[in-house]
């Protein structure tokens, strides 16, 4: 029986990462993003190597519309799918009193309200069928205060953990990748200066999905990729919150309003 596995946000970085992960151990693929072009030149790539069936499915996770169509194909009875990845995602380049409202409410929907719908639109099939995975993309900045793109990645670690426990029972697997600086178009699209960061902290997208897709297998419910980052999680942690809030709001003040 071939797994069906459905992306979001699988035109580019972790997304297509996934898409071709998935891809190499025989999975069929339903492909999630707004550029359909993109889309489908990932799917005849993917076809092309591995022999590949991708459906493609065009959609702005943001219009509710386009979001209830992903919902209703993840819902099909008749064409099941057995694995959702979680990935659709976008950051701000300046902290929460610097940004427009109407910026970071779709940011808030896109990483909260789209995964809490298209998960739940799954569930059903998965309990039923009493096997599957949930894959929620998440990241390091969800381990510390580091502003609402870091508290919504908070509420998508805690919502796995919390899913992981519900979905036990039912042979249901589920994950969350919380990745460091990965080597993507998600800085450039938000507009951040990354250019300070030494080499040393970037991971490659391939490399977090292999670490992601070997958490799944052995049933953990964290995937942190590579021994700095998982260094940085454990601190986190276990480090007093007070200490991390004071240092984490000092780094997120713009320059001019930085003390020495």
């Amino acid at each position: 029986m071939t797994t069906t596995v459905l992306i979001t946000g699988a035109s580019a970085g972790l997304g297509a990462a996934f898409a071709r992960g998935f891809a190499a151990k025989g999975c069929a693929l339903v492909l999630v993003a707004r550029d359909k072009e993109r889309l489908e030149a990932v799917a005849e790539r993917l076809g092309r190597e591995f022999g590949t069936v991708c459906e493609v499915l065009p959609a702005d996770l943001l219009d509710t519309e386009d979001r209830e169509a992903v919902a209703a194909r993840l819902a099909d009875p008749a064409r099941p799918v057995d694995v959702l990845v979680n990935n659709a995602g976008f950051g701000l380049p300046a902290p929460f009193p610097y940004s427009p409202y109407e910026d970071e409410e779709r940011m808030l929907d896109l990483l909260v309200k789209v995964p809490l719908r298209l998960t739940h639109a799954l569930l059903p099939g998965l309990r039923e069928r009493r096997r599957g995975a949930v894959l929620n993309v998440s990241s390091v900045a969800g381990l510390l205060p580091t502003g609402t793109y870091g508290a919504a990645k908070a509420w998508v670690t805690a919502f796995s953990e919390s899913l992981r426990v519900d979905m036990e029972p039912y042979g249901v697997r589920v994950l969350a990748v919380v990745p460091g600086f990965t080597r993507t178009e998600f800085q450039e699209r938000a507009g951040m200066d990354v250019s300070a960061l030494r080499d040393q902290v970037w991971l490659e997208p391939e490399a977090v999905v292999d670490q992601a897709l070997r958490d799944l297998a052995r049933r953990r419910p964290i995937s942190v990729t590579g021994r700095r980052y998982q260094a940085y999680a454990f601190a986190a942690r276990h480090l007093p919150r007070g200490f991390v809030a004071r240092r984490m709001a000092r780094e997120r003040r713009p320059p001019q309003e930085r003390t020495a």
